[in-house]
């Protein structure tokens, strides 16, 4: 671990240059070039897959998985761990098909073969940098011990609803207490950690709610937030209102859409659809999240789908794609 007072400080030097970099690149990325044809391209961002999408062909076979995301169009991914592979394995098969991985989904809690967040961070951080990725996102809070898992016949989503219900502002305080402790020592090593929601930490909690408290508990050097606008919508939270609440905290997005069947809820549960094909408001939710500060999309669906999980990540592409300042021009 680093915890020797002069790397410490050295890292502290080093990253302080690197912030004052990046705030010069982020205002540069900020410029938008006219002439370009699409929202996207017009600011010179690309439009990125959580690899989750796609479901368990990645684990059967990551390269023809991989020329079948770059076939389509995408060119960054955002990896849910490593996918039953070796970190050079994958990185071999990104290459091959000229693929960028630019975030990944790390558990706080490691199972053999896959990353997470209670592993030697730095052995961690040097895995990741093989990978390429720069963005480390804690996807859901640890489940504290007393909720054991699922009871006999308790089902997936009652379990959920049973957790969510006994979560108290102690456990939330834990989850910012271990995101400021990963956050503060992955930034030495060169890596942004991030925290993605579901709907669970929009469940009220007297007079605030768990995702009030990861960002008053965390701080905005250690711990940047990607919003899943899919998951805010099921909670009955308007996202476009969450992202100017909170401005420079979001830094990366899951694109996400759900029909206007979903009823709000605090226990993982939506009716999912392709991206332009559900409630979200993209002419004024892409804005809002460019205008936060957020520059890395990724589209991502959950299961069930209503079309082959390929044909579903096209579709949704081909509207991103033909989105340009509130009009699709397909």
């Amino acid at each position: 671990m680093m915890n020797r007072r002069a790397l410490i400080g050295a890292a502290t030097g080093i990253l302080g240059l690197a912030s004052s970099a990046g705030r010069i690149a982020a205002a540069a990325s900020s410029a938008i070039d006219p002439s370009a044809s699409g929202w996207f391209a017009k600011r010179h961002l690309p439009i990125g897959l959580q690899l989750y999408t796609v479901g368990d062909e990645a684990r059967k076979n990551i390269d023809a998985t991989l020329a079948r995301v770059a076939k389509i169009g995408y060119r960054t991914v955002e990896l849910a761990g490593y996918h039953g592979q070796s970190v050079q394995a994958l990185r071999a098969a990104g290459n091959r098909h000229g693929l960028k991985f630019t975030s990944i989904h790390v558990g706080a809690t490691g199972r053999p073969g896959e990353p997470g967040l209670d592993q030697d961070l730095p052995k961690l951080a040097a895995d990741l940098h093989a990978l390429g990725v720069t963005d480390v996102v804690m996807p859901m809070f640890p489940i504290p011990d007393r909720f054991g898992g699922p009871k006999d016949g308790e089902g997936f989503v009652p379990y959920m609803q049973r957790v969510t219900a006994g979560l108290t502002r102690d456990d939330w305080q834990r989850t910012a207490d271990l995101l400021n402790d990963r956050g503060g020592k992955l930034r030495a090593e060169g890596l942004r950690l991030g925290y993605h929601n579901h709907n669970q930490e929009f469940a009220p909690l007297g007079n605030t709610t768990g995702l009030d408290l990861l960002l008053s508990g965390t701080s905005a050097d250690a711990v940047s937030f990607e919003i899943d606008v899919g998951w805010v919508a099921a909670a009955g939270v308007d996202p476009v209102a969450l992202l100017k609440r909170h401005g420079r905290r979001f830094q990366l997005m899951h694109v996400k859409d759900i029909k206007p069947s979903t009823k709000p809820n605090f226990a993982l549960q939506q009716d999912p659809t392709e991206v332009g094909s559900g409630k979200l408001p993209w002419p004024t939710l892409l804005p809002a999240a460019f205008n936060a500060g957020v520059r890395k999309f990724y589209v991502e669906q959950e299961p069930p789908f209503s079309m082959d999980r390929f044909a579903a990540i096209e579709k949704s592409l081909a509207f991103l794609k033909a989105f340009d300042d509130g009009v699709v021009k397909l």
